[in-house]
Formats: structure tokens, C-alpha cells, sequence
């Protein structure tokens, strides 16, 4: 299934996601610039769990540059449809989880949730030296949180049933909730298979747990925004 829109406009204007979208595409176009020189762009600046293993455990590495790439993973993207795909699903849904946030507490959530998703791949698998890059993890928070604040609200979707397509509005609840099942089930298929490279599933489940977990602890702190 993939989200069209969705039936839930925003108050505000989401200057954050806007924000946060520019940012990975001017990013993105530094990278297809660099040209032979990106593979070690990527490697230095995406999440590389072997590296982030010898900042932390063994103290080959210098522990602020395992942290600075926390941050600058959520930035960088492998292609355009990795990009496309990322860019769609947050503006889609970001809008509504920054009205709810407001505008720093937005960015920082967002933030914070790019850094739980890339911790929870780099336990899945602390010897890889593949690097891990991509705002998925950031975005299944901004996902996480749209479920837990928005469960009933309508989100219109192409359901591909080949050889047809059939668009339907349908609540978040069914569609993001069987993302993250699918999401869940695939990342648990890498562990038991010993897959390891590809999609990084488990900053799938680890960033969009954050996202519900957190927005339900803003529920109880900010009670007064909830109304209605």
C-alpha cells in the first residue's frame, strides 16, 4: 500500500518539515556532485556499526565522531527513490505530528528519533561495516507518533491489486500499523536468516516505537493540547 495524502489537514504551516525535506534534498545533491569521491563520503559520514563499536567499546575511533554520525545518517540518502520515497511519506505525515509538537519540539523529536532508530540497527548488528544512511528511522517516528495522535484519521492509499490499482481512504491505524508489522516481521526474518545489508528494518521498528512511546508521554504532559 502506498499513501497518497491525507484527510487530516494541519493548522499550521509545517515550516519544519518543509525545512527538514530541503535539507535532505540540497544534501542528496551534494552527493550525486561528489562522484567517485561519494563512497567515502557515505562511509564517513553514514552510521558504519563497526566504527560506532570501536568509538564506543573499544576506543579505536574518537567518540564524537561516532556521535556526530547519529546525526548526519538521517541526512544522507542512496538514490533518488530512497530520497522520493523518505520525502513523501514525511511531508504526508509531518505536518500533523509538528502541529501537535510545535515547531522545536518537532525538530528536536525528529532528531531524537533519527538517533534511537540508528542505535536500534547498530544492536541488530555491531559487526557491520556497511554503512547505514537514509531518514526512515526519523520518519517511522514521525509515523509512530501520527498512529498513536491520529489513529482514526483517513489516509488515502493505492492498494495495488495486480493487474490493478484501487485508491482507497483508509485510517492510519490499518495502514501504518500494518507497515510496522511488516517492517517488525522482516527485520526478525534478517536475525533469524542472517541477513545483514539492505534495508535497515530494525531503525524501521526502533524509530517508530519511539515515535508512539513518545507521543503518548506528551499526552499525558500535555494534556490541554489533546482536547477533542
Amino acid at each position: 500500500m502506498i499513501p497518497l495524502r491525507d484527510e487530516n489537514p494541519s493548522s499550521t504551516v509545517p515550516v519544519v518539515t518543509r525545512l527538514v525535506v530541503a535539507v535532505n534534498c540540497v544534501v542528496f545533491l551534494y552527493e550525486i556532485l561528489l562522484g567517485p569521491d561519494l563512497r567515502q563520503f557515505t562511509m564517513t559520514w553514514g552510521l558504519v556499526p563497526q566504527r560506532l563499536t570501536a568509538a564506543f567499546v573499544t576506543g579505536e575511533e574518537p567518540v564524537t565522531a561516532g556521535i556526530a554520525t547519529l546525526f548526519t545518517s538521517m541526512f544522507l540518502h542512496g538514490g533518488w527513490a530512497h530520497l522520493i520515497g523518505n520525502m513523501w511519506y514525511l511531508l504526508i505525515f509531518g505536518d500533523n505530528v509538528e502541529d501537535v509538537l510545535g515547531k522545536g519540539r518537532f525538530l528536536a523529536f525528529y532528531l531524537a528519533s533519527g538517533v534511537i532508530a540508528a542505535l536500534a540497527q547498530y544492536f541488530a548488528n555491531a559487526s557491520s561495516a556497511l554503512p547505514t544512511v537514509g531518514a526512515s528511522g526519523a520518519i517511522a517516528g514521525v509515523l509512530g507518533a501520527y498512529l498513536a495522535r491520529f489513529p482514526r484519521a483517513r489516509v488515502v492509499t493505492l492498494i495495488p491489486l495486480f493487474p490493478f490499482f484501487q485508491v482507497a481512504a483508509l485510517p492510519a491505524s490499518l495502514v501504518l500499523g500494518l507497515w510496522f508489522v511488516f517492517q517488525f516481521f522482516s527485520g526478525a526474518l534478517t536475525l533469524a536468516w542472517s541477513v545483514h545489508g539492505g534495508v535497515a528494518w530494525w531503525a524501521h521498528v526502533g524509530g517508530f516505537a519511539f515515535g508512539w512511546l513518545a507521543m503518548h508521554v506528551v499526552k499525558r504532559t500535555d494534556a490541554d493540547r489533546w482536547i477533542g
